[in-house]
């Protein structure tokens, strides 16, 4: 079963969060709302969410400083929520790396509409990204190269680029037919199965025990970069 879209909310508001929970639930997303950056830093290793949306005033730790080490380690999607006339804090957000910002108060609805858009963009896949990074684990697509337990090994282009995009969508399950046309392109008519082969290649050769991420087999519907 495909899981839902997973949404992280970080605001010292509990109304605000709960608001904003209460709207995300009804579009079917899945919610955790966390007060503090320092529990958004922890959340967003345990949660693993697809989308963050961040304020940036927050106690101890701000917004600004968990936008950063979210950028260290994912380009997720992060939409920053920022109080009305705070310009200086919003260029600084979005050259950190925030996909979007939006001014409270809000509305509820431009708040979603601004989720979708957001998410939307990032699955058409950034290619001005060209490195994921994860422990152990490092996939460039410039130069196509990967390291793997700090060691640099050189992949197959096709098997590389397998790679690079499903770990730039952790946790999220990809048919065999979405996998084709994201990787090989609509111009790609060979087998499904093509798939199969590459995934194999690619776990004979960076298959290493014990570590956050896995590539998984979803039985009955594809593959996904799972990260725990």
């Amino acid at each position: 079963m495909v899981n839902k879209t997973k949404v992280l909310v970080v605001d010292d508001d509990v109304n605000i969060c709960e608001l904003i929970r209460l709207y995300l639930e009804k579009e079917g997303y899945e919610v955790l709302t966390v007060y503090s950056g320092t529990k958004a830093i922890e959340a967003f290793a345990d949660f693993t969410p697809n989308i963050v949306i961040l304020d940036i005033m927050l106690p101890g730790i701000d917004g600004l400083h968990v936008c950063r080490e979210i950028r260290k380690k994912s380009n997720i999607p992060i939409i920053m929520l920022t109080a009305k006339g705070e310009t200086f804090d919003k260029v600084l957000g979005l050259e950190l790396g925030a996909d979007d910002y939006i001014v409270k108060p809000f509305d509820p609805k431009e708040l979603i509409a601004r989720v979708k858009a957001v998410l939307r963009r990032y699955g058409r896949q950034d290619y001005n990204v060209e490195e994921v990074v994860y422990p152990n684990l490092v996939v460039n697509r410039s130069n196509y190269t990967i390291k793997l337990n700090g060691k640099e090994m050189e992949l197959p282009p096709k098997e590389l680029e397998l790679l690079f995009f499903l770990a730039s969508n952790p946790n999220k399950v990809f048919t065999r037919e979405q996998l084709l046309e994201h990787v090989w392109g609509f111009d790609f008519y060979g087998d499904s199965r093509t798939v199969d082969v590459h995934i194999k290649r690619l776990r004979e050769k960076i298959d290493l025990p014990n570590q956050v991420w896995q590539l998984k087999t979803v039985w009955g519907v594809g593959y996904k970069f799972e990260v725990k």
